[in-house]
């Protein structure tokens, strides 16, 4: 079969498509027919060492497609089952082998690549939201990159707790996105963020601020937050974040700071059922919308990587065998 193998730490040109053996599935293993694998920033960092995975490796954790082998102890699926994933390296392949306990079934109602699409980052936005800060009526919130993959959907679920979202974005295609999604945008290109959040909310600043960016934002990202407001850093596309004096946290109004992985959200099987079927059945009933920016084949993987990091797409980015 085909799959894409890092050999070395690096740019996108170390993403390779290679013949490799279709793996046999053991205990407590599923064999998958991918048809379609999503596309993660988290790849990037894999695929960079910045994350490290041990050499060489097939990277992408998330997927969607159906059950073409079992391991010999799996008995809550059959062939032909349509499965997603959000959590299992090796995505980037025509099969992956998958844990049985990290698949859950996609809904009827629901076609597979938008399955695939909406795993990883549906999963995040939902614990951001539901559990990382729960939002409220009456609650502001701001959100960076909010015509990406995850904005996308975490400006809805926001919006349908009740909150007041802020998303930044950098283009006048991106603000019409986001401000569809429900957000109120600025443009951080054009104006400072931080005055635009002020002046948005009488001075006082935003109860939580959903920062996926990273180094460039960081520091502003604290500015505009009201007292006891909470920094929820959940990735860092511009780069790590420097050490922090918790002294500033307290200077700045007593804020909160996390630094949390959806993989600590889903890491029993009962909250992953749960933040699962509450995603997709939410993308199923039309109450969540998803938005495929493009898909890439399979092959042109680094291709793919690089319109990632440089920041031009919307939404979300599929691989398709």
């Amino acid at each position: 079969m085909k799959a894409i193998r890092v050999a070395s730490f690096g740019g996108p040109e170390e993403l390779r498509l290679e013949d490799v053996p279709i793996p046999a599935p053991g205990p407590g293993q599923v064999l998958v027919k991918v048809e379609a694998a999503g596309l993660n920033y988290i790849d990037v960092y894999h695929r960079t060492g910045l994350y490290p995975n041990p050499l060489p490796f097939t990277p992408g954790l998330e997927g969607a497609g159906t059950v073409s082998a079992l391991g010999p102890d799996v008995t809550s699926l059959r062939l032909g089952d349509r499965v997603a994933w959000a959590s299992a390296l090796g995505s980037y392949a025509e099969q992956a082998l998958v844990p049985a306990a990290l698949l859950v079934p996609v809904p009827r109602e629901l076609d597979t690549p938008t399955a695939a699409a909406v795993m990883l980052q549906g999963m995040t936005a939902h614990y951001l939201s539901e559990s990382t800060w729960p939002l409220k009526p009456g609650d502001a919130c701001l959100v960076h990159a909010a015509a990406g993959g995850v904005g996308l959907l975490l400006v809805q679920m926001a919006k349908g707790r009740g909150a007041r979202v802020l998303g930044t974005v950098s283009t006048d295609e991106k603000a019409a996105l986001a401000r569809e999604a429900g957000a109120e945008t600025i443009l951080y290109t054009r104006d400072d963020f931080v005055g635009e959040v002020k002046r948005l909310t009488g001075g006082r600043g935003v109860e939580v601020v959903y920062d996926s960016v990273g180094q460039a934002t960081f520091e502003k990202s604290l500015d505009c937050l009201a007292p006891r407001g909470m920094l929820v850093l959940f990735g860092q596309s511009s780069g790590p974040v420097a050490p922090v004096n918790p002294a500033v946290l307290a200077q700045k109004g007593s804020l909160f700071l996390t630094r949390p992985t959806l993989f600590h959200y889903v890491a029993d099987r009962p909250s992953l059922e749960a933040r699962a079927s509450a995603v997709l059945g939410s993308v199923a009933a039309g109450r969540l919308a998803v938005r495929i920016d493009r898909t890439f084949p399979l092959a042109e993987a680094a291709e793919a990587h690089r319109t990632l990091e440089a920041r031009k797409t919307t939404g979300k980015v599929l691989l398709r065998p």
